[in-house]
């Protein structure tokens, strides 16, 4: 993959938390299998960041995630709301996520008011249910959070551009010897911050087309 950017905006190091803080988010509600562990570790590996050592990709503590990503607050605001689109990203934002997200959020010295309005779409395994706000204005400061979020590194462009979908996945039926067991929606109204998410593909898109001078074609 041809690139003009050549000045990453993070460290080695900095990407191998990163990635690794996001697969601790994914592991948080005991739902990522290990297709999907294989599926993540190949796409940062092979095709968004060859040539860089990322070890082997495990859960990651808080602490040494915040030792790793260090001081600088825009990174470290900058993977929390990478952190909260991988939790989100099924459509329901469960407690062991939310646990997670907060364990992480204190490590990096952080309190952001953004994420408490998240709490009211926590899912409740115990009635099926996911919370909804009572207000339409509730998610608005998360929302804005997130299109905050500052694109500066191609790395990290490549890998949202890859786990976001181009668009709204479709929704259907999951069968289990030809009986309907369950029923998927269209992700685009299942999940409140999908806009959030396609905006932020969006810009990626942009910043690896205009800024590094790559190829977008596999992304689109």
């Amino acid at each position: 993959m041809k690139t003009n950017c050549n000045t990453d905006k993070y460290t080695n190091e900095q990407i191998s938390a990163w990635l690794r803080g996001l697969l601790t988010v994914a592991y948080a509600d005991g739902n990522f299998d290990p297709e999907e562990q294989e599926l993540i570790a190949s796409l940062t590996q092979d095709e968004l960041i060859p040539c860089t050592d990322l070890g082997n990709l495990d859960i990651i503590s808080p602490q040494e995630l915040a030792m790793a990503l260090g001081d600088d607050l825009h990174i470290k605001e900058n993977f929390l709301r990478t952190a909260v689109m991988m939790a989100i990203a099924n459509g329901v934002y469960s407690k062991s996520e939310s646990d997670t997200v907060q364990e992480f959020q204190s490590a990096l010295g952080l309190d952001l008011e953004a994420l408490k309005s998240l709490e009211s779409t926590l899912w409740h395994p115990e009635t099926e249910k996911t919370g909804e706000a009572h207000h339409p204005d509730l998610l608005q400061p998360v929302k804005k959070w997130l299109d905050k979020m500052d694109i500066n590194d191609p790395r990290v462009a490549r890998f949202l551009c890859k786990m976001i979908p181009p668009q709204c996945p479709f929704e259907r039926d999951i069968t289990l010897f030809g009986k309907k067991i369950v029923h998927i929606p269209p992700m685009c109204k299942l999940n409140p911050l999908y806009d959030q998410m396609v905006g932020l593909r969006f810009r990626s898109l942009s910043y690896l087309a205009d800024d590094c001078k790559e190829d977008i074609t596999p992304y689109i």
